[in-house]
């Protein structure tokens, strides 16, 4: 009997290992031989940790399961039990994902080689050992792949930029250093299909003339640095890392301004965690001085299927200048929430409302707010916004990421707002005056606000376009976003406190 179980982070933190310990206790009771494959995540969180058995080549599942569920799964030898999901695949929320960068999510043993080899792998990096560099780098220009860590600039541009640049050494910088609220796309993939983010790797190494790469991983992440570390060690003793492109794998030390690129460089040699004034840019001057290629996770595990299937299959998903997928990871107050992958152009309301469900309260959905801890808070009458970079940003907001936080009418939008100009002065590399200084006089002014200053409104409106336009990144450039974006839209949140219990 094989059975397939998650070890991705959220099914463990829900009780996975005691279940799957369970399992093993009871087949041994029964006599019955088990082979347990821990998987990454589905990415359905509620159903956490989802057990999956394999019947006549379709994965069935249940859960979320509990200790206590084990026995009368053999006794019901895995068929009709309360917490029978039917065929996975078939449940709505997976139904209606287009899956091509986490299509082999859940699915696999993320450390089997085999099984990733078996279920499309390497076919992307099989195809670009057959091209040129100048070829590669032009394929995924077509794809129209951007930055999915948020800035969303073009993949293939960058590309282009370090091939052509001088240099003895250049180098592949993977940004694992995820750490925007509500986001967990990098993890799970991570932990889920650490080889693919290999692959895209080495694709990358073939189209600039890089030999070695880095993985700069948050330590926040125990369990995506021990599996992508153990991955490592099977490619380089399946000969697909060594002497022409291998990789290390770097554990920062928790600093959030670390996500942006040139202070990631800087933590990565050696220095503080700081910020710098660019030009020059990595791709000519990254690290160590050297032409670099800087992506996060996604962008690069997305390259392997766009050189599998074609530039033209990839941008056949996506809405006007957004083309391919993207993971959108809900999280927050919300019924079902997790990791879906779909094609850009879906609105708000149909991913919050229809497929999520709305919130796990069963209060009405307040705000959401997209794109980390910078982004905008989009109410209620803006889920007709489709996301995708420019759609978003021509509503005042950014997709970022993709991580969007879900809020019901309990919410106050006041804190959140206040929130955000703490987080900015807790995270401020301290580089520049406008976001080290200027996050803590917001968080004066907005007490100002909330205790009733006519004039603090202004203050804070002068300071968000100093910040905005002064930050030397996008720490402190984006942190007027949510602020701005709860004081437009929910001012009722901000009335002084006396007023509102009046």
């Amino acid at each position: 009997m094989t059975l397939f179980l998650p070890q991705d982070a959220a099914a463990l933190a829900l009780g996975a290992d005691a279940v799957a310990a369970a399992l093993s206790a009871e087949a041994r009771a029964r006599g019955i031989e088990l082979r347990l494959v821990r998987t990454g995540s589905r990415g359905m969180i509620w159903l956490e940790p989802l057990l999956e058995i394999e019947r006549d080549s379709v994965r069935h599942g249940f859960g979320p399961l509990e200790v206590s569920d084990t026995g009368a799964l053999f006794e019901s030898d895995f068929s009709d039990h309360p917490k029978a999901l039917g065929p996975v695949e078939a449940i709505p929320f997976l139904a209606r994902q287009t899956r091509l960068t986490f299509a082999r999510c859940g699915v696999i043993d993320p450390l089997d080689l085999g099984a990733y080899r078996a279920h499309g792998g390497l076919k992307g990096l099989a195809r670009a050992r057959t091209m040129a560099p100048a070829d590669i780098v032009a394929e995924v220009t077509e794809s129209g792949l951007r930055g999915r860590g948020g800035a969303g600039f073009p993949t293939g541009i960058k590309w282009k930029t370090v091939l052509e640049a001088e240099g003895a050494q250049k180098y592949i910088v993977c940004n694992a250093d995820e750490g925007d609220s509500g986001t967990f796309a990098d993890r799970m993939l991570m932990e889920g299909d650490p080889f693919c983010l290999i692959e895209g790797m080495a694709i990358a190494g073939l189209a600039v003339g890089a030999s070695r790469g880095y993985v700069y991983c948050r330590s926040e992440y125990p369990h995506a640095i021990r599996t992508f570390g153990t991955a490592l060690e099977i490619a380089r003793g399946a000969g697909l890392l060594g002497a022409g492109f291998d990789i290390e794998l770097r554990v920062g030390a928790g600093s959030y301004v670390c996500g942006e690129e040139t202070a990631l460089l800087n933590s990565m040699e050696g220095k503080r965690g700081t910020v710098r004034a660019k030009p020059p840019l990595p791709a000519h001057t990254g690290f160590m001085g050297r032409p670099t290629v800087i992506n996060n996770v996604i962008s690069l595990a997305s390259v392997p299927v766009i050189l599998a299937e074609g530039a033209e299959h990839y941008k056949s998903f996506g809405l006007g200048r957004s083309l391919g997928t993207v993971p959108l990871q809900v999280a927050g107050n919300v019924k079902h929430g997790g990791l879906f992958e779909a094609a850009f152009g879906m609105t708000i309301r149909e991913l919050i409302e229809d497929i999520c469900g709305g919130t796990a309260s069963g209060r009405p959905v307040k705000a959401v707010q997209i794109g980390g801890p910078l982004g905008a808070y989009f109410p209620a009458q803006m889920f007709g916004t489709a996301l995708g970079y420019e759609e978003c940003d021509a509503a005042g907001g950014l997709i970022g990421h993709a991580g969007i936080v879900v809020f019901d009418d309990s919410a106050d939008m006041g804190r959140m707002a206040h929130f955000a100009m703490e987080f900015c002065a807790v995270e401020s590399c301290g580089t520049c005056t406008p976001c080290r200084i200027g996050a803590v006089r917001g968080m004066e002014v907005i007490d100002r606000i909330r205790a009733g200053d006519p004039a603090a409104p202004a203050i804070l409106a002068d300071l968000c376009e100093t910040m905005r336009d002064g930050s030397l990144c996008a720490l402190g450039g984006f942190t007027p976003y949510p602020v701005e974006s709860a004081l437009k839209y929910f001012p009722e949140d901000f009335i002084p406190q006396k007023e509102a219990a009046e």
